[in-house]
């Protein structure tokens, strides 16, 4: 039989380090490592099976997105979340994601490619509806971190898309701890629609506004109830 061509992945080489920082940030994302604790080079290649140095590239990765702090003279430590950091992240992530809403609703209101852009939204969407019927507090958190980035991405704007990986697993903590405070999955559901439909339409500046009222409207929740919590 003749050689033929197979639509498969390719194997990804990926470097100790890089992996490490992987098994980190999803811990940390995940809550198994609580944030603000206190991290070791020494118990963490232990736990990883690596080297120290290896572990603090990848803690040096994750300085860089915002999750473990560096601390002079005292070592490492796991992001905190506080009603500053909330604030700080929600507005900046409305900023953002009103940008790329806008893009991508002037996009299918063009009919450039709003089949494909169309297509991708209601998928991403269709996964939260999904995971908020069946799914855990962490599948629902992650399938609406999807959704978002999603829409950044349909963006297709380089530099927005950059800026927004920065920033996402922490944003990824926020929502978690958002979604956290909803009576009713469905009600999640429900704080998406009127994005979606503006999207959906072809209403650049409905879909910008509507970015920005979510983030504000949920993020200031969010805030409020860590107020609450650092009395």
């Amino acid at each position: 039989m003749e050689n033929t061509s197979f639509k498969i992945k390719k194997v990804q080489k990926r470097s100790a380090e890089v992996q490490a920082a992987d098994v980190l940030r999803e811990a940390i994302v995940s809550g198994e490592i609580p944030l603000g604790t206190r991290l070791t080079e020494i118990h963490s290649s232990e736990q990883l099976g690596v080297s120290r140095s290896t572990i603090r590239t990848a803690f040096h990765q994750l300085v860089q997105e915002g999750l473990i702090v560096q601390i002079p003279y005292t070592g490492w430590s796991v992001m905190t979340l506080g009603p500053e950091d909330a604030w700080e992240l929600y507005t900046l992530r409305a900023s953002l994601e009103a940008l790329a809403a806008k893009i991508v609703a002037k996009k299918v209101g063009e009919d450039t490619a709003s089949g494909h852009v169309t297509s991708a939204i209601t998928d991403a969407f269709g996964l939260l509806k999904s995971a908020c019927q069946q799914g855990s507090k962490g599948e629902i958190a992650t399938a609406d971190m999807n959704l978002h980035s999603t829409i950044i991405k349909l963006s297709g704007h380089s530099r927005l898309i950059d800026q927004y990986s920065r920033i996402q697993s922490q944003i990824l903590i926020c929502i978690r701890s958002s979604d956290a405070l909803v009576a009713s999955p469905a009600h999640i559901v429900e704080q998406h629609l009127p994005l979606i439909n503006a999207l959906n339409n072809g209403n650049a500046e409905e879909a910008a506004k509507e970015a920005i009222l979510h983030n504000e409207t949920e993020g200031a929740i969010l805030v409020s109830h860590l107020q609450q919590r650092d009395k």
